[in-house]
């Protein structure tokens, strides 16, 4: 007997779906099983509640949007529709931010006209110029068409539709929605749908985010939205998420195909393979690229006079980070982060790190926590210089480091946890002179971790050269 293969959860994880009585949807699934294909349940369920009317056959919903894992076939229900659309004399602009994703998507609609039954010449007529592709109905009598292209800041201006599909949203952009959301201002009854996948680091779109943000408050009226998610950084290497976020896995999806794209980007493999919308524009203040371009493979050759600049940056959240700074034979600087504990394990475990000849001076910042510190070196007789910065110090240390990060006069040994900090940091403001700190874009990550090391540079940075001393008799 053979077992029944699994399949990934059929049901979003979060949606708000209006009520409704009765829907088009099926009429679309019909024709889409007529090509060859057969509708998945998933797929039935959000084309019934995408095309859901009212009692006087106007969409309930005016938009509707939803994020799917990538490969799962969510472009698919837009296939639907832009056969439902053509055959039932509306007009159509399906936009995609790629040109082969609006040619591939013409493509198929073509084929899949013909498959059901409908003869080219005779039927339908379809077009393609540079950039452009059209699908114009013979039948009928009415004006109906699909055209597809690639978004633009200006397409569609001056153009009416009854309904406008937003392809690959997450890089649909707000000079693109700016040029575009009029173009169904004139129908009767108009449709907007936006489909895509959760933001990343190099999205350019800023518009389906702000879509999801207002569906899920309550803040968009006449709005669906529908997606296949987790709700925080996990461990996309876990199969039982594989299912919940994956609607298509076990039919076209299989776990083998999953298992061999993972990588080590857990941030990249959560968006893109479990869904994970950021709480955060994924926009890092510093690139990996830019963090990654001054690592070091071998152990740095300092200079002959070795001089160290600790930091200790204490968190809001209760954690500690201690950070050293040195300068390199080639007058760069070498980082390193030491370690970052909880608060509650006091300051002991720093002392032998200042204890060390070479120590020049620690700068401690942290309000409360940094005279604390102070005392115990005192009483651990720790003469050292010690500075306290101000806010002032904090934004200048903050600069200073990205200037020299981003000059290529830092080096650093690409630790895992600093190199995460690194490359998820978001800028936020400090002070009253547009200075800025950081914060993280992982939730859960310790950006302390950054900030005690940009601390260390601008302490290792700023300090004098020793001055020597010449004896006479």
């Amino acid at each position: 007997m053979n077992e029944e293969i699994r399949k990934g959860r059929q049901t979003p994880t979060v949606s708000r779906i209006l009520p409704y009585e009765d829907s088009k949807g099926a009429e679309a699934i019909d024709l889409y099983n007529q090509t060859g294909r057969t509708a998945q349940e998933w797929q039935e369920r959000m084309i019934e509640d995408i095309m859901a009317v009212n009692a006087d056959g106007l969409w309930v919903h005016m938009k509707a949007g939803w994020s799917i894992p990538r490969r799962n076939g969510k472009s698919e229900i837009l296939i639907m529709r832009c056969l439902w659309d053509i055959i039932n004399g509306r007009r159509t602009l399906y936009t995609a931010h790629r040109e082969s994703t609006a040619a591939m998507a013409w493509e198929k609609t073509v084929k899949f006209l013909a498959k059901i039954g409908y003869k080219e010449d005779e039927d339908f007529k379809s077009y393609k110029s540079a950039g452009r592709r059209s699908i114009e109905w013979l039948k009928d009598d009415t004006e109906a068409v699909v055209n597809f292209r690639t978004r633009t800041s200006t397409g569609g201006l001056g153009e009416g539709y009854d309904t406008l599909i937003i392809d690959e949203a997450q890089e649909y952009t707000a000079d693109q929605e700016s040029a575009l959301k009029y173009v169904v201002t004139d129908s009767k009854n108009p449709q907007t749908l936006m489909c895509g996948t959760p933001p990343t680091a190099v999205s350019s779109g800023d518009v389906f985010l702000k879509y999801r943000k207002r569906c899920l408050t309550g803040a968009e009226d006449d709005a669906a939205w529908m997606e296949w998610s987790v709700p925080n950084l996990t461990d996309a290497h876990d199969p039982e998420l594989w299912y919940e976020t994956n609607p298509s896995l076990g039919t076209i999806l299989t776990e083998r195909t999953i298992r061999s794209e993972l990588g080590d980007d857990q941030v990249d493999d959560n968006i893109q393979r479990l869904g994970l919308w950021l709480k955060y524009n994924q926009k890092s203040a510093i690139s990996r690229d830019e963090w990654e371009r001054c690592a070091l493979t071998d152990k740095p050759e300092l200079q002959d006079e070795i001089r160290l600049f600790f930091a200790v940056k204490y968190s809001r959240t209760g954690t500690v980070s201690l950070a050293v700074a040195a300068k390199t034979e080639d007058e760069k600087i070498f980082l390193e982060c030491i370690d970052c504990r909880n608060v509650k394990d006091g300051n002991e475990w720093m002392m032998p790190y200042f204890r060390n000849p070479h120590t020049q001076s620690v700068v401690i910042d942290g309000a409360g926590n940094n005279t604390v510190l102070a005392d115990d070196m005192a009483d651990a007789q720790i003469t050292c210089e010690t500075m306290f910065p101000k806010v002032s110090d904090v934004v200048a240390a903050n600069a200073l480091f990205e200037q020299q990060l981003f000059a290529g006069n830092l080096r650093h040994m690409n630790q895992p946890a600093l190199s995460q900090a690194a490359a998820n940091s978001e800028h936020r403001a400090i002070g009253n002179g547009g200075g800025f700190g950081y914060t993280s874009i992982l939730e859960g990550a310790d950006i302390s971790l950054l900030e005690s090391t940009a601390l260390a540079v601008w302490c290792c940075s700023n300090a004098k050269e020793p001055v020597e001393q010449i004896i006479t008799y």
